[in-house]
């Protein structure tokens, strides 16, 4: 599998706002999951974007993430141009200390902005994912607003928000601040996104970028017929999908999906992972996918996710075995903070 004979489709989610369908995420950049090679890393972010994939995902919390995003829009100019650089879009996130909550204000919100500006090399940024930790905390239209107003302001092109239900999604709409797109979790492990969700994003014009995909890694040949790997698990992507599977009804139903992924992933000549990744790609609703890396080791991988085309059979065969997943709105089972979900939450990354 060649990479240059791949086209990675493109999508407009606003005007003048043309991305990748796959995006490159960073949240595993951000030290949890392994080291990083900085040495090599612009390089790798070029191979990425030389290869169609020019749109990348970070957050103010991902630690150093914006940072490297930034050095990187850099290396881009002056390796290819700024024909190049215009074609590169970057989304990063909103996302206040839970503690910050009560008392937020227009400044602490101009303050975050401005910070994530400087970082990245931006005037003004491409587009905003607005997260609010805690419901039942008041304050969220009045921070959507304050987004808004800079928004107005020239300092951000597009906001949008992340992991928001579909009642919030509506509210924010009514309040004038219909979101460009809405970042949600969503893979054959986790369907909460499908049905009211779906039609209310519809609703606003708010398009689905879905992280999550892979389960981090578990939907992947690697953990075809293994073990159980409870209680031995390397990084926080690894629990918080193993707790996902839990809520699918356990190891031997998620190897059950896993035998069938295979086996259309054998027909195709492509990955297991791609198979995952393409059949949210084809929900309706949805955008893009997000694919985390910390390097460009797995971009044959990810490439071919671009290539696939699922068949009516193919899916048919993946919705006789599609375990029943997580119930309930989206993201509502890790706003519990005293619940298993929540509580690998971290909270109050932002200032720290």
């Amino acid at each position: 599998m060649t990479i240059e004979r791949m086209t990675v489709e493109r999508i407009s989610l606003a005007p003048g706002h043309a991305i990748s369908r796959i995006i490159r995420g960073g949240w595993q950049l951000a030290g949890g999951h392994g080291p990083v090679e900085l040495a090599s890393l612009n390089e790798g972010f070029l191979a990425t974007f030389d290869a169609g994939i020019t749109t990348l995902d970070c957050a103010d919390i991902y630690t150093g993430v914006e940072a490297m995003i930034g050095d990187f829009r850099r290396h881009l100019h002056k390796a290819r141009g700024a024909e190049a650089l215009s074609r590169l879009k970057i989304h990063t996130k909103f996302v206040p200390d839970l503690a910050l909550l009560p008392s937020l204000t227009r400044a602490d919100v101009e303050a975050i902005i401005d910070r994530s500006r400087a970082r990245l090399g931006l005037e003004r940024l491409d587009l905003v994912q607005f997260h609010w930790w805690d419901y039942a905390v008041p304050g969220a239209i009045e921070a959507a607003l304050h987004l808004k107003a800079l928004q107005q302001a020239g300092k951000i092109a597009h906001v949008a928000g992340t992991n928001f239900d579909a009642a919030h999604l509506a509210a924010f709409a009514d309040a004038g601040v219909p979101f460009t797109s809405i970042q949600v979790q969503y893979s054959l492990l986790d369907r909460r996104p499908a049905g009211a969700f779906m039609a209310t994003a519809a609703a606003s014009g708010t398009q689905l970028l879905c992280y999550g995909a892979l389960a981090g890694g578990f939907l992947s040949d690697r953990w075809l017929g293994q073990p159980d790997p409870s209680g031995a698990l390397s990084n926080r992507s690894l629990i918080k999908y193993r707790l996902i599977i839990d809520e699918c009804g356990g190891w031997e139903a998620f190897q059950a999906l896993l035998r069938v992924l295979a086996a259309i992933a054998q027909r195709h000549g492509v990955p297991l992972s791609a198979v995952a990744a393409r059949w949210v790609l084809d929900q309706p609703g949805v955008a893009a996918v997000i694919i985390g890396a910390r390097h460009a080791g797995h971009l044959a991988d990810t490439l071919a996710i671009a290539a696939l085309r699922l068949t009516q059979a193919d899916h048919a065969a993946i919705a006789a075995v599609l375990p029943p997943g997580p119930q309930g709105d989206v993201y509502a089972l890790e706003r519990d903070r005293d619940g298993p979900h929540g509580r690998i939450m971290k909270y109050n990354l932002n200032t720290a």
